[in-house]
């Protein structure tokens, strides 16, 4: 496990309660951030794909691999295996979980926001996948589904945008079965002295430029990558997971630490 590093955690928000009321770096009033978060991905919902690639490089591809690898959904006799995957309404990790097994297992994804599950919904369909993927809309915090009715929990590149991260945490962990694994894979904060300062000339300054030049608008993108610079860095929100009752919580950074992957299980 990587160590915390005072220049990967300079902007990292230290206290729940803050993450509610950040924006990015702006402060706003509670109860606000949802609404202005749900703007974003209904601006950049048909290009959310594009959008992963131009913050991590196009590397969220082989991190969301490594992600499913590291799952290893069952393959035979695991028609009662079910997935969840949370804040993922273009169905990006469910269809590699389900194709992972084989197209044997079912997965749910929930997501806030409708137009990122208009785009789900259409790719599965193409894929032929409507049978093996549900699409539901709910909020992360107050998930629509009854306790302990998953074998694995997801989320990836969302977890940062929800208000209330602990009570999303603690969703997750209602919702898992006994022996369930919930994992979440994130921007998180780089342990290398060299790029880390690279890291930030890009993302500051190129990432909200190329966003306006390819979709007209680089608000949205300047959000995101100030998003990954308030969220907890990798021992900060492994703590949290512990907090919400997970156990064995590990993590693993990747790309020197751009991105992390958060392991837990509910014993």
């Amino acid at each position: 496990m990587a160590r915390e590093t005072n220049s990967s955690s300079r902007n990292s928000v230290t206290d729940a309660a803050e993450m509610a009321t950040s924006f990015g770096f702006t402060t706003v009033a509670k109860g606000e951030k949802q609404d202005l978060v749900d703007d974003v991905f209904h601006k950049v919902a048909d290009r959310y794909d594009l959008m992963n690639d131009l913050m991590s490089g196009g590397m969220h591809r082989v991190w969301k691999n490594a992600m499913v690898s590291s799952l290893n959904p069952p393959k035979l006799g695991a028609a009662d295996w079910v997935h969840l995957d949370v804040a993922g309404g273009t169905g990006d990790i469910a269809t590699r979980v389900v194709e992972k097994s084989g197209r044997t297992i079912n997965s749910v994804v929930c997501d806030i926001n409708g137009s990122m599950l208009g785009v789900g919904k259409e790719r599965a369909q193409k894929a032929g996948l409507s049978e093996n993927i549900e699409f539901v809309q709910g909020n992360a915090e107050e998930l629509p589904f009854p306790d302990k009715h998953f074998d694995a929990y997801t989320i990836a590149f969302g977890i940062r945008n929800v208000p209330q991260i602990q009570k999303a945490l603690e969703e997750a962990h209602r919702v898992l079965k006994r022996g369930g694994r919930f994992m979440c894979l994130e921007f998180s904060q780089v342990d290398m002295p060299a790029l880390d300062k690279v890291y930030d000339l890009f993302s500051f300054h190129a990432i909200p430029h190329i966003g306006k030049v390819v979709t007209g608008d680089g608000a949205p993108y300047s959000y995101l990558v100030e998003s990954i610079r308030k969220f907890p860095n990798q021992e900060r929100f492994a703590q949290m997971i512990r907090t919400a009752g997970f156990e064995r919580v590990t993590y693993r950074n990747y790309t020197g630490g751009i991105a992390a992957l958060h392991s837990g299980w509910k014993i």
